[in-house]
């Protein structure tokens, strides 16, 4: 029985999953969408028995563009072929490479990004169009999509720190949640 719990699943979990988890927990969720505090779309259930009073800022203005780096080493760059499908569109372009479609979807600059998952290699990475050119996300944009400080993560590779930041929380989320602590109920 802990003072203070936080528990956090996907939102699109099926309803009997959540329920157990609730009853389990003894609390329903909150909803939470990383969009609200980031560049990242990152819809999650929390289940915390720490007081939310306050109520969630609006949808953060902050899209892909804002977030990426410039003059990205050529490492990150696709070579292959694709269709464009405009940059108006949430997912721009598709790769033209083998795999599952969700890996070969290139995201707007001028929009959020999808959730980011825990990256075991290959082209796993979200991508984005950079000047007419998909490239991976780097790991300092998957640190700037989470809320964490640049450079948070160095001193792994490539695939390490995009598999921790993607299995992570946004950091900026949790903060919002953890702020209900704020007060008398820190000494309590």
């Amino acid at each position: 029985r802990p003072r203070y719990f936080l528990f956090e699943n996907v939102a699109s979990m099926n309803e009997e999953s959540k329920s157990v988890i609730s009853e389990l927990l003894g609390c329903d969720p909150v909803f939470i969408d990383s969009k609200n505090f980031s560049a990242q779309l990152r819809p999650r259930f929390y289940w915390t028995n720490i007081p939310l009073e306050k109520i969630l800022p609006p949808e953060c203005p902050v899209v892909l563009k804002d977030i990426m780096q410039s003059d990205v080493p050529e490492k990150y760059f696709y070579g292959c072929t694709f269709d464009f499908l405009g940059l108006d569109n949430p997912v721009c372009a598709i790769l033209h490479i083998n795999g599952h479609d969700i890996l070969k979807r290139v995201h707007s600059p001028n929009h959020k990004c999808h959730t980011l998952t825990c990256v075991s290699g290959g082209n796993h990475q979200k991508k984005v169009m950079d000047n007419g050119r998909p490239r991976k996300l780097t790991p300092l944009e998957y640190e700037r999509l989470q809320t964490l400080p640049d450079g948070y993560t160095e001193g792994v590779s490539d695939t390490a720190r995009w598999s921790a930041i993607g299995n992570g929380w946004t950091v900026d989320v949790i903060a919002h949640i953890l702020s209900g602590l704020k007060g008398g109920e820190r000494n309590a």
